[in-house]
């Protein structure tokens, strides 16, 4: 998902919803929900809160209401424990304070509760969404008894128009521009530039040319009968040239030759002294709690 809010959808009557993912990788987005990620094997790395945290096995993070965040595992065959559930659910006890940190620094069973939540989830017995509920709160009260906590701050306006402006990228990318975006967030040139790097971990630029290449190889791979220089105007790329130079530079390959199963790494936002092949890791949902025992 490209920096878009996520909304997720729960069982009938519960707030809950748990799975693992194998070389788990998203782009940057957020959720109202709360999110609980627990590395059962391998590593990852997630930038959460304006900073990248690398996270190994037996390790975790957990990314509150409204926290922009996006992640990549680091190596082949990594899997990632997932908890995802409604703010509300920690809402009555956790209203004034949140962890000063999104990783955690202290072990907690995490895969214990993971296993309890799954079969809570999948059997769905008498009251399961509150027996759900009530899981994920004793959960939580051990994590924070067990972290350092600071009192919760007010939304962040600036962060607030950042999310907004976001999705005004993504509906209308084609002809968006730097000069457009800075005068959304009224802000002075340089101090946009900081600030969105900050924020996203990667240049406005770059974004902007990683969305416009997102939707050309949707375009690509939907068998429409459009033109390579069709696709590259109706993308945004001012020439063809330039479409095809960073769509190379994005993907690897060249528009013509895209192979037909191209998934678009979003390696565009992840900083690295390594080099990352768009083909290396395969993002595959392995369990869940929609899965039938």
């Amino acid at each position: 998902m490209i920096a878009k809010r996520e909304i997720w959808r729960y069982p009938e009557e519960a707030k809950v919803w748990v799975g693992k993912y194998r070389n788990s990788h998203n782009l940057l987005h957020w959720h109202y929900d709360c999110e609980f990620v627990y590395v059962e094997k391998g590593s990852v790395d997630i930038f959460c809160e304006k900073k990248k945290h690398s996270l190994h096995q037996g390790e975790a993070l957990f990314t509150d209401s409204g926290q922009i965040h996006y992640q990549r595992a680091c190596e082949p065959d990594t899997v990632l424990i997932v908890i995802i559930f409604d703010y509300n659910i920690i809402r009555p006890f956790l209203e004034k304070y949140q962890l000063a940190s999104p990783k955690l620094f202290n072990s907690y069973p995490v895969p214990a509760y993971y296993e309890r939540l799954r079969r809570i989830l999948t059997q769905r017995r008498a009251f399961y969404g509150e027996e759900a509920t009530c899981a994920v709160c004793e959960m939580m009260i051990e994590v924070f008894r067990g972290e350092q906590l600071v009192h919760r701050l007010e939304n962040d306006r600036a962060e607030e128009a950042f999310k907004k402006l976001l999705e005004d990228v993504h509906e209308r990318y084609a002809d968006y521009t730097f000069e457009e975006a800075v005068r959304f967030m009224g802000m002075s040139d340089a101090y946009f530039s900081r600030y969105f790097k900050a924020m996203a971990g990667t240049t406005f630029s770059q974004y902007l040319n990683y969305v416009r290449t997102d939707n050309a190889v949707r375009l690509l791979l939907s068998g429409n009968d459009m033109t390579m220089t069709e696709i590259a105007e109706k993308c945004g790329f001012a020439t063809i040239r330039n479409f095809n130079r960073i769509f190379k530079e994005l993907t690897g390959s060249s528009p013509s030759r895209l192979p037909k199963d191209y998934v678009l790494s979003e390696r565009f936002s992840y900083p690295s002294e390594k080099s990352f092949s768009p083909t290396l890791y395969d993002c595959e949902l392995i369990e869940s709690s929609e899965q039938n025992e």
